[in-house]
């Protein structure tokens, strides 16, 4: 009876209400009210602050929900290993991208291999798909770069170079490349924090002493090469990701080496779940280094 209460309690937590967690569970509201009521006066403690139609975790119930979240992470991979043993006939594996230029190829490979296995995905920047990663939301990541974390195993993919791009009217445009040092005071048009490119093009930068405008940050890909093609600053961005645009053109920097990497990434205690496995197995088939 534990767990049918525990489940219940963590689609409440999920889903963050009673209402949504009845429609995801398929079971009546009252039922699931009175199961989460039954589990804190078994152990009398309150789980959630309700206040009106909201409902906050209490301290007890965020530290129950880290557990449940493993809970429900193993109850997956049990499924997961029974559909291997009966053919990967179903099952969902939930993949984390920081853009769909990365994952779109292993994706099609996965899906044409294992048909029967739905593929949930998840768009956003590095940091954002390694907490996913960590609170079992994610079953595997495709990163821009290595996490330095002892609880993810990270398998190289691919790499691409990093080139900035500019508006038409940009005294640049017309050139194939520049050098580091004609970027000093340029107006900029920032990635967010999170963002690997971001990351690896300030480094860059740093190492070269040299001092931009960031005039702009921005939270997605779309909105710089909007604010790019109005004349806002110049842009900077992972080649494979570059699409073409009437008022943008791509320049490389001749005298510095600055690329990002494609990283496959699952925790390493899950690296051995079947599905995931299989997944690796097929990003081995595609990738490019």
């Amino acid at each position: 009876m534990i767990f049918t209460q525990l489940r219940t309690f963590h689609a409440v937590a999920t889903e963050r209400g009673f209402t949504a967690a009845s429609r995801v569970l398929n079971i009546g509201q009252p039922t699931l009210t009175s199961q989460v009521r039954a589990l804190e006066q078994m152990f009398d403690v309150e789980l959630f602050h309700r206040r009106g139609r909201r409902i906050e975790l209490t301290e007890a119930g965020t530290a129950l929900f880290a557990i449940t979240r493993r809970i429900m992470d193993l109850e997956g991979q049990a499924r997961d290993t029974m559909s291997a043993f009966g053919g990967f006939h179903r099952g969902t594996l939930h993949v984390g991208a920081v853009g769909p230029y990365h994952a779109t190829e292993m994706l099609s490979a996965f899906s044409e291999r294992y048909p029967g296995v739905h593929l949930a995905v998840t768009v956003g920047n590095s940091q954002e798909m390694v907490d996913q990663l960590l609170d079992y939301s994610a079953d595997v990541a495709v990163l821009a770069h290595v996490e330095d974390d002892d609880r993810i195993f990270a398998m190289p993919y691919s790499r691409h170079k990093v080139v900035v791009f500019v508006n038409t009217a940009h005294r640049f445009a017309k050139r194939k490349n520049i050098r580091v040092e004609e970027l000093q005071g340029e107006r900029m048009v920032m990635r967010e924090s999170g963002s690997a490119t971001r990351l690896a093009f300030e480094d860059m930068l740093n190492k070269h002493d040299i001092e931009i405008d960031p005039v702009m940050e921005i939270g997605s890909r779309e909105a710089v090469w909007l604010a790019v093609a109005r004349g806002i600053g110049i842009g900077f961005v992972s080649e494979i990701e570059f699409i073409p645009h009437p008022d943008l053109r791509t320049v490389e920097i001749s005298d510095a080496d600055v690329y990002t990497t494609a990283h496959v990434n699952c925790l390493m205690e899950r690296r051995s779940s079947q599905l995931i496995d299989a997944f690796f197995d097929v990003a081995k088939l595609t990738k490019r280094l």
